[in-house]
């Protein structure tokens, strides 16, 4: 009974003993962004062909994502730009993610769309770990670019022009 008491205390003791190093690391974190919407969020992407995109697969690149739906004009209005751009810089440590925010088409209307509108970057399906890191976007398009460290560039709400997108990522590469 004795070792068990001692046992449990010092499970206790230790538990209580890991806390400050988990703050430290928390604001060690939070240090290089003060809010959640400052970075890249660290959630996995997974596109229609099952490619994933881990949090640490995207370090140190310059990474687009759009939030878009196959029912919204101006998303369908930018895809042509947002192809063009992309094939220009994929290359270059660009990553795009195409991310519809659309639960009215499936799978195979999905890749219908995407073949009609012949695209040439990612597209991934909204989840809720999305939805809920980037505060359930409400207006669509919405562009996020983060620098190659990670942090928030521009957020562009509304359709984005080749010209702004390709201009911003031209000075994103230049660092």
């Amino acid at each position: 009974m004795t070792r068990r008491i001692v046992l449990l205390a010092s499970l206790a003791l230790a538990a209580i003993a890991a806390v400050p190093l988990i703050a430290c690391e928390s604001k060690t974190a939070a240090a290089a962004c003060s809010s959640a919407n400052e970075c890249l969020p660290r959630v996995t992407y997974q596109d229609i062909n099952h490619e994933m995109y881990p949090p640490d697969s995207l370090k140190g690149k310059v990474v687009v994502v759009n939030f878009w739906a196959t029912w919204c004009p101006p998303c369908k209005k930018e895809i042509p730009a947002f192809n063009r751009v992309y094939t220009k810089y994929r290359d270059d440590g660009v990553v795009f993610l195409g991310v519809l925010y659309d639960n009215t088409v499936d799978d195979n209307g999905l890749l219908n769309f995407m073949s009609d509108n012949e695209f040439t970057y990612p597209v991934v399906k909204a989840d809720n770990d999305i939805l809920v890191a980037y505060e359930y976007p409400p207006a669509l398009p919405v562009t996020f670019v983060y620098g190659r460290d990670g942090k928030l560039v521009k957020q562009h709400r509304g359709e984005m022009s080749e010209q702004e997108l390709a201009g911003l990522l031209d000075k994103l590469l230049a660092k």
